[in-house]
């Protein structure tokens, strides 16, 4: 299949948008959503947790949590489930309607938080050491986010000084056909597929 060079936005740290949690019991910084409405059907963000707190509900949404910093957090389900994000970057799965607290284990944490509407999206992350390059395929209908957890990394064949430092963020599309993108630097990143179902 023909490939091509992915399309390419950069989201430094410092343009993310702090907003207010859903419920209204902590802070989030709002990196990205799709469409950029109260209707997207893919978000991505940093949760700021500095106290105990009950989590939003997303009914129709799963989510994915990764400890980005902090000794950790317990998860407690309504259900009776007890999970634990520690350090370093555990990650969880869990479905946005279930009843969810948040327990702080010893100080505040902040969590990368991915959320997709289960109808419209299929949602992979992972969490990647980045030595060299790394190269990624873009078929139409995705999208691809990076999340640099440390370190930094370009882009190969983009002569305009885009990069990223860590805390950044890149999303990389493709339109009418597959897309190639060579990722080059050194640290660990999130890397994060977001598939239309439609």
């Amino acid at each position: 299949m023909q490939t091509q060079h992915a399309d390419i936005r950069v989201i430094a740290a410092n343009e993310y948008q702090r907003v207010r949690w859903k419920n209204g019991l902590g802070w989030t910084r709002e990196i990205v959503r799709f469409p950029d409405n109260d209707a997207w059907i893919w978000r991505l963000s940093i949760a700021e947790i500095e106290r105990d707190a009950a989590f939003s509900r997303f009914p129709g949404v799963d989510r994915e949590l990764v400890l980005l910093s902090g000794n950790g957090l317990c998860l407690r389900f309504e259900s009776g489930e007890v999970r634990e994000l520690l350090p370093p970057h555990a990650s969880i799965r869990f479905e946005g309607q279930a009843g969810v607290t948040g327990e702080l284990i010893d100080g505040p944490t902040t969590d990368f938080n991915l959320m997709w509407r289960r109808d419209a999206v299929d949602a992979q992350l992972w969490h990647r050491p980045m030595v060299g390059a790394m190269v990624v395929f873009i078929d139409p209908g995705e999208t691809w986010a990076v999340h640099m957890l440390s370190g930094h990394a370009g882009f190969d064949g983009r002569d305009d000084g885009v990069h990223l430092q860590a805390g950044d963020t890149a999303l990389l599309q493709a339109r009418d056909i597959r897309r190639r993108c060579v990722l080059e630097g050194a640290g660990e990143a999130l890397l994060i597929r977001l598939r239309s179902r439609t």
